[in-house]
């Protein structure tokens, strides 16, 4: 078998497991979860930062190159808007996710419409609630699919198959909700994506659906020197993540100093199978309205000597309305 080909499908293999009864898959996830804001969860729809008290709009970019030492592997990239409007009491979102697996061998490609409603507490402790509705396509390139009975015994996979391919596309809808809760300086909040669990086989294998993404998060910013400079923060944060039998818990820090912004990251996976997984370290920047980002996943597991780490990149523009916003609060947590 050639060796890039089953470098490929060993890729393709960490997204899917596949046994007897069942076949499970797993969404794609980002390092800088809240450089990806409502793709974390979509509660967090129009909490966009504004120098003149909130309301202001969102634009990200994200870029997410898995484990690049090895050939076919994971390449996601992702692209939002979203902001807060006083007339319907809540923000809006649109978002758009590409996920390549395995050499363009495995596609998945997502738009996702979302509403985030907010609830003021009191003056200084603020709720929302968000819903998206999404459509999904996943696609399966047949052509690069090898089958046993195309193998010959001197020359390898050579042989025509005989194998029916199956459709080159699905599509399917799907939908995810969130909760969040936040003051000036706490923030916590819970999302669930796939809530309908959509089928994911290409047969048409009713048993093959995608699972629930389960996502709880909460941190705080703490400031260093509130009076002289009142951008220098502290924020440890936390997230926990779970989807089937894959679980994992995050647990690091955001440092703001000025313009510049650090970051460290442990990530522990849980469940059935326990494993320190990754050192995530983060260096960006944030000037005016544009910020930008770039971590590095140092893998610490025993993967390490061939799958060395991954890359991930982050940009953003925000920007203010044209008139104040007073209903509005925005959320104060770091968004790299």
């Amino acid at each position: 078998m050639n060796k890039k080909f089953a470098l490929s499908l060993l890729a393709v293999g960490a997204m899917f497991t596949f046994t007897v009864e069942e076949a499970a898959a797993q969404d794609p996830e980002f390092s800088q979860f809240y450089a990806t804001p409502i793709y974390t969860n979509p509660a967090m729809a129009g909490t966009g930062q504004c120098q003149r008290g909130g309301g202001g709009g969102r634009a990200v970019l994200n870029y997410r190159n898995q484990w690049p030492s090895l050939p076919g592997t994971f390449v996601t990239t992702a692209a939002s808007y979203d902001q807060h409007f006083d007339k319907i009491n809540g923000g809006i979102g649109l978002m758009a996710v590409r996920d390549v697996a395995g050499e363009g061998l495995l596609t998945t490609t997502q738009f996702s419409a979302i509403y985030s409603y907010q609830l003021v507490v009191t003056r200084k402790l603020f709720m929302r609630f968000g819903l998206e509705g999404q459509v999904m396509q996943r696609g399966l390139d047949w052509s690069k699919l090898r089958w046993e009975d195309q193998i010959d015994a001197t020359r390898g996979f050579v042989l025509s198959t005989q194998e029916p391919p199956g459709p080159p596309k699905i599509t399917t809808p799907n939908f995810s909700t969130g909760w969040l809760v936040y003051t000036e300086n706490f923030y916590g909040g819970i999302a669930v994506h796939n809530l309908i669990e959509p089928i994911q086989s290409f047969y048409g294998d009713p048993e093959a659906k995608l699972p629930r993404r389960y996502t709880a998060h909460i941190g705080s910013v703490i400031p260093l020197d509130k009076r002289r400079n009142p951008n220098s923060t502290f924020s440890p944060n936390a997230l926990f993540m779970m989807q089937g039998q894959f679980t994992q818990l995050n647990v690091g820090f955001y440092l703001n100093r000025g313009p510049l912004v650090s970051g460290l990251w442990f990530r522990q996976t849980l469940g059935e199978v326990r494993n320190s997984d990754a050192l995530m370290l983060l260096v960006g920047f944030r000037k005016d309205k544009f910020k930008f980002g770039y971590s590095f996943d140092l893998t610490v597991d025993s993967k390490k000597a061939a799958a060395r780490g991954s890359h991930e990149i982050s940009t953003a523009i925000e920007w203010c309305p044209r008139r104040p916003v007073i209903k509005h609060k925005p959320l104060h947590c770091p968004d790299f």
